[in-house]
């Protein structure tokens, strides 16, 4: 066979014929979602909740909402963090133009159309779309409601802590300080008096004072690596009988945990509501797990007068007064005792496995750790359908065994090095049996067969 040569200069065809258009073999992974999408009837869903948000007969043919939802999706399972990422990345594959159902005669969507098609669509539309999933994991028996585990993590923001501004005037960080180092004697201050003053003074991240002209969601918060960081803090609410994260929610970085609980356990109830799809036997959140951070007495005498059971790791904070707090006494020692018990203690490690690691899937190898989106409301839809994603990957997990598109790579590593490691402890064993002077050598000494009593 004679080498071929790659052409510098190529003229390109006027026409090609459909078939003659190369077409990938697809990806088994997102075949089975394509699958698992068409049975559940997700497209005729999300083309009927947003119908309301195009025109009939004006403009040109637009983008269906299930090629919108289906990227976003991609994001999570490519560990895309950006729109534009996402884009190329589906404009670059051939299994994703068929996932998408986009020929190869068409382009893909490009990411300015995926950003209008956000901004049209509302956060209720992407709620709408959060909970069908929940339906269908609800349908396969992933869904128990029963059991739920909250916990939150921060996300960095897309703004810089540089660019804030001062609420009351509107001045920048520098200005402000140039403004104090002349108030105090200095005339012409340079960088270096800047950041002496700077050092110096008390209380100079407060949220009340500064604010992000672009992006006034996001706060000064401390993140978990130390730094100090313009960020949002999500919380999530998590099933603990099966993993399928049952609610999102993006709170202020600044709010506490005591008080952000309730909207996310809020929201668990409703959409648990709208999963059920049985009014005779809706599903009830009778247990709640939490970390150390949410434990207050309102919150755990709140939840027992909803007739809920907390498991809340309790803080050292020595010996309590309770003079005129009956109720919250009642309650708090109840908790105390619940959380001493086996059950409690196998609960609380449960939780640490099955809250952490949708953090990891969600924000770490999904890359949504720093957002490229500001205000709570554009982070949220992005959320919800990362989470929508997360819990499509449970239920693929149930399926058909894999949970991610990268766990088929993951899968035939494990297979090859446990073959490799079989083949390499056969090899030493037919060596040892097969080599009698080597094996004299390194000390083995056979046993003598044992002869019968006979």
């Amino acid at each position: 066979m004679a080498m071929g040569r790659r052409e510098r200069e190529r003229q390109g065809t006027i026409w090609v014929a459909s078939e003659n258009l190369f077409k990938g073999p697809g990806h088994p992974f997102y075949a089975r979602l394509n699958q698992v999408l068409r049975e559940s009837g997700f497209d005729s869903f999300a083309e009927d909740r947003c119908a309301k948000f195009y025109a009939r007969g004006v403009g040109r043919p637009g983008i269906a909402p299930g090629v919108y939802f289906r990227m976003l999706l991609i994001g999570y399972f490519e560990g895309i963090d950006s729109e534009r990422g996402i884009a190329w990345r589906c404009a670059d594959s051939l299994g994703l133009r068929e996932f998408l159902g986009c020929p190869p005669d068409r382009p893909t969507p490009d990411h300015s159309t995926l950003s209008v098609i956000r901004n049209r669509v509302d956060v209720e539309t992407h709620q709408e779309a959060f909970d069908f999933v929940l339906g269908v994991l609800r349908e396969h028996g992933l869904v128990k409601g029963r059991i739920v585990g909250v916990d939150a993590t921060t996300l960095e923001a897309n703004a810089a802590l540089r660019s804030i501004v001062r609420r009351d005037t509107g001045e920048p960080y520098r200005a402000f300080l140039e403004r104090l180092a002349k108030a105090s004697g200095i005339d012409t201050p340079t960088r270096e008096d800047l950041a002496r003053l700077d050092r110096r003074r008390e209380g100079k991240g407060r949220n009340d004072d500064w604010t992000h002209p672009h992006d006034p969601d996001a706060k000064i918060t401390k993140m978990k690596d130390g730094r100090t960081h313009l960020a949002h803090k999500a919380e999530h609410g998590v099933d603990l009988d099966t993993g399928a994260t049952l609610a999102v929610t993006v709170q202020p970085a600044d709010r506490g945990d005591t008080s952000s609980v309730a909207d996310t356990l809020c929201e668990v109830i409703e959409n648990l509501a709208g999963a059920s799809g049985d009014p005779a036997g809706p599903l009830l959140v009778r247990e709640v797990v939490l970390d150390k951070g949410y434990h207050s007495n309102d919150v755990v005498a709140g939840l027992e007068e909803a007739e809920i059971r907390t498991y809340i790791s309790e803080p050292r904070r020595g010996r309590r007064r309770w003079k005129g707090k009956p109720r919250e006494q009642r309650a708090v020692y109840a908790n105390r005792r619940r959380i001493r018990g086996e059950r409690g203690k196998r609960l609380l490690r449960r939780r640490g496995e099955l809250l952490e690691r949708p953090f990891a899937h969600h924000y770490d190898t999904g890359g949504m750790r720093r957002t490229h989106l500001r205000t709570h409301a554009k982070i949220l839809k992005r959320l919800l359908v990362h989470s929508a994603a997360f819990n499509l990957g449970l239920l693929m997990r149930t399926l058909f065994g894999v949970g991610k598109p990268r766990a088929l790579q993951d899968r035939a590593a494990v297979l090859a090095a446990a073959g490799a490691a079989l083949c390499s402890l056969l090899r030493r064993l037919l060596l040892s049996f097969c080599d009698p002077i080597g094996r004299a050598a390194r000390g083995f000494v056979p046993r003598p067969f044992a002869r019968s009593a006979a």
